[in-house]
């Protein structure tokens, strides 16, 4: 047999043999994936099992690609709500538009925790449709596997910022722990925002800000009042603005505070 005939058929052989990466957490991201979101075709939907909210799973299909998402549609309010026993709640709303305005407000800050979500008309309902994640666990499936992040320190910078911005949106879903989402190399995802933005100018534990990330930190000191309002004036009230800046500015003064506690090696990562 010819060599160069040899050689091409090694090279095949190899080529076949190799088999493409599974892929996992956010097949798209940014504008890709927004735009996916906004024109792709629906081709099936079923209820998720799970969710008080009543969330369901869309499948999406734009050419060759075909991929999943959340699709949720409730939007409620109720003057005096009880939830779980707590304290009656004045002003509670549960609303989809909390999910596209946790995605927003992401991406002004530049975080890349909650997956790329949009708001879209389907069969003449408004609702909002965020990305699957693909190949995730939760932190309790985690810890039932005994799974160990290879970076003790990048894990715990991550849940830093995910504590930090539970707390500037003032999720009251705080405390749900399937709300975090885990894929493979740890990347941590927050989802489910539909119950944040309440009305409280108050953080509601700052006990668990305790470090911060410095470039986090420089970017909510250069968040734009003008451009927040901009970005989430059409799925947040003027009210839920206002008290999100209040909350920003808290935890501006935490910072400071912490800073004057414990020294800023104690407080401030990169």
């Amino acid at each position: 047999m010819n060599i160069w005939l040899s050689v091409l058929f090694l090279l095949v052989a190899q080529v076949a043999a190799c088999e493409e990466p599974p892929a996992f957490g956010l097949i798209l991201e940014g504008g890709e994936a927004e735009a996916f979101l906004r024109i792709a075709d629906v081709v099936d939907m079923e209820r998720i099992p799970v969710g008080v909210t009543e969330p369901q799973k869309v499948t999406l299909r734009k050419g060759q690609q075909t991929l999943n998402a959340v699709w949720k549609t409730i939007d409620e309010e109720q003057r005096i709500q009880r939830l779980d026993g707590r304290v009656p709640e004045i002003g509670f709303r549960d609303s989809f538009k909390h999910e596209i305005a946790a995605y927003e407000l992401d991406k002004l800050l530049g975080l890349g925790l909650v997956p790329p979500t949009v708001g879209r008309e389907i069969d003449g309902e408004e609702g909002s449709l965020q990305l699957w994640l693909v190949g995730v666990m939760t932190d309790t499936e985690r810890r039932k596997k005994n799974l160990q992040p290879p970076s003790p320190q990048a894990w715990n910078n991550q849940m830093f910022t995910i504590r930090l911005f539970l707390q500037l949106t003032h999720d009251t879903d705080y405390n749900n722990v399937s709300n975090l989402l885990i894929d493979p190399e740890f990347r941590i995802y927050a989802i489910d925002f539909s119950r944040a933005f309440r009305l409280h100018h108050r953080l509601r534990k700052e006990e668990s800000l305790t470090r911060f990330s410095r470039t986090v930190i420089n970017s909510l000191r250069e968040l734009d009042n003008e451009r927040v309002a901009e970005k989430l004036s059409p799925w947040l009230s003027d009210a839920q603005i206002t008290s999100l800046l209040n909350r920003r500015d808290r935890i501006l003064e935490l910072v400071a505070e912490r800073i004057a506690e414990r020294g800023e090696a104690a407080v401030m990562y990169p």
